[in-house]
């Protein structure tokens, strides 16, 4: 069997927004994916330091970033700015990268939230990593189809 059709055992899940990045790590043996701490963004630009110390200390063997989509699919202003974020991130670290659609992530993972905690629990950064962690979850399901 070749390396390149081995499915990726590690992984990281980004939740791409304007002022804060939810992070997440998954799985694929559990299929199942935690929430990390979100990541703060100036206009969607990122710490790239903080991006970098996430993947070395996680050491994924892919990156799944959630793409907004409208909802009937298409393509909506901050699309094509997670996919450049996505792109960064494979560019400047080497690392292997998928786009995983996010239509209703940030909805389920408030409700998520919410009935595990009350609106008292949904402060944004959490909502985000959450949403990234349903990104990879959704991810690996649509993988094993």
């Amino acid at each position: 069997m070749s390396t390149e059709n081995k499915a990726p055992n590690a992984l990281l899940g980004f939740d791409f927004g304007t002022k804060s990045i939810g992070v997440a790590t998954g799985q694929m043996i559990t299929a199942t994916a935690q929430p990390l701490a979100a990541i703060k963004a100036n206009d969607g630009i990122p710490s790239w330091e903080t991006v970098e110390k996430v993947i070395k200390e996680w050491n994924p063997d892919l990156i799944v970033v959630g793409l907004p989509l409208n909802m009937d699919g298409t393509e909506q202003p901050i699309t094509q700015r997670a996919k450049k974020f996505g792109n960064r991130i494979a560019g400047r670290f080497g690392a292997k990268v998928a786009f995983q659609d996010e239509r209703l992530t940030t909805a389920s993972a408030k409700e998520f939230i919410f009935e595990r905690g009350g609106y008292k629990a949904l402060e944004k950064g959490k909502v985000d990593s959450v949403s990234a962690a349903l990104i990879l979850e959704s991810w690996m399901e649509s993988y094993w189809q």
